[in-house]
């Protein structure tokens, strides 16, 4: 498959992906939804997973619905909880022996602070943490199959300047918590973990791609957040106005997820956004970082961090 249109990349450019196992977490709504739709309507077969049980069976019936004779399959993980980590991961490897492609996709929003099972600030375990822990432990699989990895970021990632690393601290008290601080470091992770990866893949020589997208302003983002701006206020009304007239689709926000993950043109590093509008909306093309999120040694501390917290070793060769 080749870019016929450069920026003017839309899912015709997709090729078939029959004999590709595709694993996609967070499916039950939104950009999730959208990937695991094109995946599946390409050929691929899709393991899907979200910690709901029954709102992962109802997406999963609605894929079924939507795409004729899809290959369609169920794993509960909560990307929260490291234990249901390990053991989602270990059912995936048994079940489908291959992935050829892993979007780490799920995620939660400008959540108030709360702790995971383990004691880890929410979002950042949910965010990054469960994910970094589940492409670990899935790694053989991964290196077997020279998978890609898609790590699924945000616009939010630029008002993130550091990391707060108590968040990968069990129990570690977090004073003047700020939700979509909060947020944004847990998506400048995404990046700084997508960047390490593939640094660290390169170096050893192994196959496995590592690349990211962003969903630009998706009106899932709204969906998942409600209007957490400005409640019903005037603000938060018009907050929610104005988000209606700037953002674009859950399907449209999937493009440059699904051009993360299908296009053999993208080499690791490369981060895939909307062209328009200063990455809110349009169709997908690789854009830029901030500075931040290309700190190599940000990136290697938070590496280190994360393993530590996931109590694992994960040297990615």
């Amino acid at each position: 498959m080749t870019d016929r249109r450069g920026a003017r990349w839309t899912t015709e450019d997709i090729g078939d992906l029959h004999g590709r196992t595709v694993l996609v977490t967070g499916v039950t709504g939104g950009l999730g939804a959208e990937v695991a739709y094109q995946l599946a309507h390409h050929g691929a077969r899709v393991v899907a997973t979200g910690r709901d049980s029954a709102r992962l069976e109802e997406a999963l019936n609605a894929l079924r619905h939507g795409v004729h004779d899809a290959q369609a399959f169920g794993v509960r993980l909560d990307l929260a909880d490291l234990d249901s980590v390990a053991a989602a991961a270990s059912e995936i490897a048994e079940r489908f022996g291959r992935i050829d492609v892993l979007v780490n996709n799920a995620g939660i929003m400008a959540a108030p602070y709360r702790t995971s099972p383990q004691g880890f600030e929410l979002q950042m375990a949910t965010n990054h943490l469960g994910h970094f822990a589940l492409t670990a432990r899935l790694w053989p699989t991964l290196v077997e199959s020279r998978a890609r990895v898609v790590s699924v970021s945000s616009l939010m990632h630029t008002f993130a300047r550091r990391i707060d690393f108590r968040s990968l601290e069990p129990g570690a008290p977090i004073t003047k918590y700020d939700r979509w601080s909060a947020y944004a470091q847990s998506k400048l992770a995404n990046l700084l973990f997508m960047r390490e990866l593939a640094r660290r893949t390169r170096d050893a020589g192994v196959g496995v791609t590592s690349v990211a997208a962003h969903p630009g302003y998706a009106l899932t983002h709204l969906s998942q957040s409600g209007l957490q701006l400005g409640g019903r206020s005037f603000q938060g009304i018009a907050v929610h106005q104005v988000s209606r007239a700037i953002g674009q689709s859950a399907a449209a926000g999937a493009w440059p997820i699904e051009r993360a993950a299908t296009d053999p043109g993208l080499t690791s590093g490369a981060y895939v956004g909307p062209s328009n509008l200063r990455q809110l909306r349009g169709h997908p093309k690789p854009v830029g970082m901030t500075s931040t999120a290309r700190d190599l040694d940000l990136a290697a501390r938070l590496w280190a961090a994360s393993e530590r917290a996931a109590g694992l070793t994960f040297a990615a060769t």
